[in-house]
């Protein structure tokens, strides 16, 4: 059994808390600008629990999404740079969209279930934000933008059909200076969790995260490029994570070694768009990455075939793109099997 490390980069810690009990420490950040203060949680667990609930990173079976609405395009709210006036083809991220669901599907053989469009939700589709799910649990998040919180309904209603523990960032976490978080501000590794700190989730929300997966060591960082942690990494395996090469991308990476204890495989891409994958070990036992193609990421794709026996599946996100969003930004993963096989 692989032995569960604590999140320090202080060599002289003092003895862990007893089991059950949680401490938040601070640490300086290793960016040479001291861009920002990190946090992260540190506890101890017993190896009975780690065993019976640690699995590998990617056993999914289902996979949620939400269609693109006529509204497509159109900001929620001040939409700020990421929706504003950008120049989008409905017809052809419809088409996208469906070629994403299709290979789930009957490519990965996932069940899909798909929460109808909504025109008065215009970032509805965007459905990675709204949940962060692990195991039996479901936290709906509080998106930064007021616009958008609406969207959590529908999700909430599938979360609960799916007999999945379902924990809301409730309005007494809010006001305007309150807890903010969107999943695709949330890496979450099998092992851990990175809370990207970002225009769109602080430190407040990334709490929520922590208290709401007490089991998972929950540490942040700041968002040094691109707008949401997601848009610069993803996990590209059990153990692997895919990173853009950008400088803000590489500050970031840097940060997260120091606050991890755990050895990951970093597959570098030299297009930063081509850093947010899916990968998902499917029910047949084989491992699938939807990575984007040639055709939108030319100088990447042969950084995916560096990676033995997956089975790549090359998947178009462009419109979606065009407004700050990923591939994994269309859908929700889950595991409602108890088996990893």
């Amino acid at each position: 059994m692989t032995e569960l490390n604590l999140h320090s980069p202080e060599k002289d810690l003092q003895a862990p808390p007893p089991l059950g009990v949680f401490t938040w420490r601070t640490a300086a950040d290793t960016d040479p600008r001291g861009m920002n203060k990190s946090f992260f949680r540190i506890f101890q667990i017993s190896s009975s629990f780690f065993m019976a609930n640690m699995c590998p990173y990617g056993r999914f079976t289902h996979a949620v999404v939400r269609g693109i609405p006529e509204s497509f395009g159109k900001p929620a709210g001040d939409g700020g740079k990421e929706n504003g006036e950008v120049s989008v083809d409905l017809a052809k991220a419809q088409r996208q969209f469906g070629c994403l669901t299709g290979a789930l599907r009957q490519k990965v053989g996932l069940q899909l279930i798909e929460i109808p469009a909504d025109g008065e939700l215009p970032e509805s589709w965007r459905i990675e934000d709204v949940a962060v799910i692990q195991g039996d649990t479901a936290l709906i998040t509080r998106p930064f933008k007021q616009q958008r919180r609406s969207e959590v309904e529908a999700v909430r209603r599938v979360m609960s059909e799916l007999n999945l523990t379902v924990v809301e960032m409730g309005a007494e976490q809010g006001g305007s200076g309150g807890a903010t978080l969107e999943g695709s501000d949330v890496l979450f590794t099998g092992r851990e969790f990175f809370v990207g700190i970002s225009s769109h989730t602080n430190h407040s929300g990334a709490e929520v995260l922590a208290d709401t997966f007490r089991d998972f060591a929950v540490s942040t960082v700041p968002v040094c490029g691109g707008s949401r942690l997601k848009n610069i990494c993803s996990m590209g395996g059990p153990d692997t994570i895919v990173f853009s090469s950008t400088e803000g991308a590489k500050k970031t990476l840097r940060m997260m070694e120091q606050l991890t204890d755990h050895h990951y495989e970093v597959l570098s891409v030299p297009e930063e768009s081509a850093a947010n994958c899916i990968y998902v070990r499917g029910p047949s036992k084989k491992d699938f990455l939807l990575h984007r193609p040639v055709e939108e990421c030319p100088d990447s794709v042969s950084a995916f075939q560096k990676l033995p026996d997956y089975s790549l599946l090359p998947t178009a996100c462009s419109e979606a793109s065009k407004l700050g969003a990923s591939l994994s930004s269309l859908c929700l993963l889950i595991n409602r099997k108890h088996t990893y096989f």
